[in-house]
């Protein structure tokens, strides 16, 4: 495996800042979790569908599709009819989900607080700065 230097996410050409799109999305931790839930196991594609409420069968495939795509979820299609498609974190996915643990643990914590304060100016113009 090649790899390049880090990224300079302040630079508008990095692709570091595509990565964070791609992998800042609530649709993509809560994949991830459920992936890394059944680690090293694979879940299959209705399954994480009903794991996960809200999501779209269409976002939900184009969720895995950029996970695939970036190494970060394997992809097994079962040679049945229908085919059964399975997915399962590889070694680079495993490895993202402690961060994105960590950014919903801290999102659970502070969100009682950001939403009062929300509500109590919701165009945001008192600054605490």
């Amino acid at each position: 495996m090649t790899t390049s230097p880090r990224g300079d996410l302040f630079d508008p050409l990095c692709p570091t800042r595509q990565l964070l799109d791609r992998i800042g999305t609530k649709w993509t931790s809560m994949a991830v979790k459920v992936l890394a839930e059944a680690a090293p196991g694979e879940v299959r594609f209705a399954d994480l569908r009903r794991r996960m409420p809200g999501i779209s069968q269409k976002m939900l495939s184009v969720t895995l599709r950029s996970l695939v795509r970036d190494g970060l979820v394997a992809r097994r299609v079962e040679d049945t009819v229908p085919p059964a498609v399975h997915y399962r974190l590889t070694d680079l996915g495993r490895s993202l989900e402690v961060p994105l643990a960590a950014l919903r643990a801290w999102a659970e914590e502070h969100m009682p607080l950001i939403d009062d304060l929300n509500r109590r100016d919701p165009h945001g113009t008192t600054s605490s700065d």
